[in-house]
């Protein structure tokens, strides 16, 4: 995606006259802020021994999603554990795939787990459907509305989904997680790509009404997480990918046109300045490998655009000097432009809490710098 020169784009200015207004929101709207909002990926989860209390009380993980309590319960954890300035509502990326017709489970040692798995244009007529996305996910809508009640009036609330590509993964493969080598979607995709595309396109068609849903429910900005970007080869990227995610932002800008929109095609790389400007995204979320000046120059300076990220979650295991260091470098690299905190994926369970508490403290404690006097 070779876009040429751009002319760079100044982010707006720090402003005190906004303060009414959520630094996450401030922040997505392309305000460099006085310090960079944080929230964290997976923040609620499998790292607090609360959460497994919750996750036990509620029958197991698909009890736990479609349990408005349950879900709203673990949501608010990790607010009243550590100084964050959003929460992201509590659900699970299959979800989409089992109210369109899949059964989702979880077994141990192999995540969750979709069946019948999807391996031809006959599947997707035979078994997948909208006709009952709502009714599936209204647990999702419930736990959103209780959610906008119960939240703290600074902490910004937080939607999501996966998208297309990645949703489509786990609905090809029959599961989710990390150990697949994804052989038998790519093969699917790459060598038979419209016979492929109908299946993209019933999950754009989910995911815009999935997201508009828990718009209307009260969510205030939405995450699209393209979890398995990174393994396309760069044409089919573009289709799988970038095209998708276009879609279903302008739809949702349609509709919501003040409401931000974060993408995160995890693994992209050098697609990632091209994926910003194709997609409309007013925030993209960065991983772990991708370099600070790099997107500081393309991303902020050169789209005028929000990033978020990008700290290793093994650093935050890690905790200590090493923790400190990589956080106060992510701060003066990106906190010149529009920039929320977040990890480059999902805190990992191995996680004490204890360096949670030390990571937001220290992005609280952070003051953005003056913009340089340009008449020097």
């Amino acid at each position: 995606m070779d876009l040429g020169t751009r002319k760079e784009v100044s982010p707006k200015p720090v402003s005190g006259s906004v303060q009414s207004k959520k630094l996450l929101l401030r922040a997505l709207a392309g305000e460099r802020t006085e310090r960079p909002p944080i929230w964290l990926m997976r923040q609620a989860g499998r790292y607090l021994p609360e959460y497994h209390r919750v996750r036990e009380a509620a029958g197991g993980m698909v009890g736990l999603c479609n349990s408005p309590e349950h879900a709203v319960e673990v949501t608010l954890q990790p607010i009243r554990r550590f100084p964050l300035d959003a929460a992201i509502v509590f659900a699970d990326l299959p979800q989409v795939a089992a109210a369109l017709g899949q059964t989702l489970d979880y077994r141990p040692g192999d995540g969750p787990v979709l069946t019948p798995p999807v391996r031809s244009v006959a599947d997707i007529a035979g078994f997948l459907s909208v006709s009952r996305l709502h009714q599936e996910l209204a647990p999702v809508y419930e736990t959103v509305r209780q959610l906008t009640r119960a939240l703290p009036p600074e902490v910004a609330l937080i939607g999501y989904a996966g998208a297309p590509w990645t949703i489509a993964t786990y609905m090809v493969e029959g599961r989710g997680g990390g150990t697949s080598e994804h052989s038998v979607v790519k093969q699917w995709a790459l060598s038979d790509p419209d016979g492929f595309q109908p299946l993209i396109d019933l999950l754009t068609t989910a995911i815009i009404q999935f997201l508009g849903r828990q718009i209307e429910a009260g969510a205030e900005a939405v995450q699209l997480f393209d979890t398995w970007a990174g393994i396309l080869p760069d044409a089919f990227f573009e289709r799988w990918c970038v095209k998708p995610v276009a879609t279903i932002i302008a739809a949702l800008k349609a509709k919501h046109p003040d409401v931000p929109v974060i993408a995160f095609p995890r693994g992209a790389g050098l697609a990632y300045d091209g994926f910003a400007e194709a997609t409309g995204a007013d925030c993209v979320g960065l991983d772990a490998t991708v370099p600070l000046e790099w997107a500081a120059q393309n991303l902020q300076r050169g789209l005028g655009r929000c990033v978020q990220g990008n700290l290793d979650p093994q650093l935050l295991v890690a905790g200590g000097p090493a923790l400190y260091a990589e956080t106060e470098r992510i701060l003066r690299a990106l906190s010149g432009g529009p920039f929320v905190f977040n990890l480059g994926h999902g805190i990992v369970k191995t996680t004490p809490p204890e360096h949670v508490t030390a990571l937001a403290e220290q992005v609280r404690a952070w003051t953005t710098p003056a913009p340089p006097n340009r008449l020097e």
